[in-house]
């Protein structure tokens, strides 16, 4: 009786070693899948966002925009708005690993006022809506022959504003077809790692994740070759350019 015990208990002995096998086998691979995937959720969530700052700075003539006089100048100097040309865009030539497409952009004016394109550079994300009210007191008609962004918004008077929504990334060209000297920039992006400079030519790109990215600085259709720079993890990064 004992020996039939003793033979009963060593067969189910082997026949559980390969089942605790299997779920210590089970259970190591859980927790190597577990590790590895949390590592790189702790190392994401303890990276800190920088800024790439820098001046632009144009060395060559921008001409100002001459608008015609109207009856309406005679006897009084014209009101003009401060030209914007010595504006500039610098970007991020691609967008950072992880970073998402931009799908709503939210709204953006680009006024129209005293024959003038107000601003005369303007920089969206994809998903943006323009607008573009007339602000003169006579007929405009905004139109453009872009690639990125085709369209005629009509002749519509004065108070009166209509809008297009930009949907794919470029360079779009912005005239009125009736008064041929008015022209505009808009350049549309998939990332949002952009920025305008102010008047002096500085400008700052936020919230850029660390890491090394090739930057470009756009003015007036001229584009500078892309400049590498690295972001430290929550610091700045210095850049700048000289555009001819």
């Amino acid at each position: 009786m004992k020996t039939t015990q003793r033979t009963q208990r060593s067969q189910r002995t082997q026949r559980e070693s390969p089942v605790r096998v299997i779920v210590l086998l089970f259970l190591f691979f859980v927790s190597f899948v577990s590790f590895v995937l949390v590592q790189p959720s702790n190392e994401l969530a303890a990276a800190r966002n920088g800024v790439i700052r820098g001046h632009v700075e144009l060395r060559r003539v921008i001409p100002q925009a001459e608008r015609r006089p109207g009856v309406s100048d005679l006897g009084a100097p014209p009101a003009r708005d401060v030209d914007d040309r010595l504006r500039s865009v610098v970007y991020l030539e691609s967008a950072p690993r992880r970073a998402f497409e931009v799908d709503e952009g939210g709204r953006a004016v680009m006024d129209q006022r005293n024959e003038t394109f107000v601003p005369h550079l303007l920089a969206v994300t994809t998903g943006t809506t323009v607008d573009f009210p007339n602000s003169d007191k006579f007929y405009h008609n905004v139109f453009s022959l872009s690639k990125p962004a085709r369209f005629d918004l009509g002749r519509y008077s004065a108070g009166r504003s209509r809008s297009i929504r930009f949907d794919r990334p470029g360079i779009v060209r912005v005239f009125c077809d009736i008064h041929s000297h008015m022209s505009a920039f808009i350049l549309v992006f998939s990332h949002p790692y952009f920025a305008v400079t102010d008047t002096q030519g500085r400008y700052h790109i936020d919230n850029v994740p660390p890491g090394s990215y090739s930057v470009i600085a756009w003015n007036e259709g001229n584009a500078s070759d892309p400049r590498p720079v690295t972001v430290p993890d929550g610091g700045a990064a210095e850049l700048d350019f000289a555009l001819r």
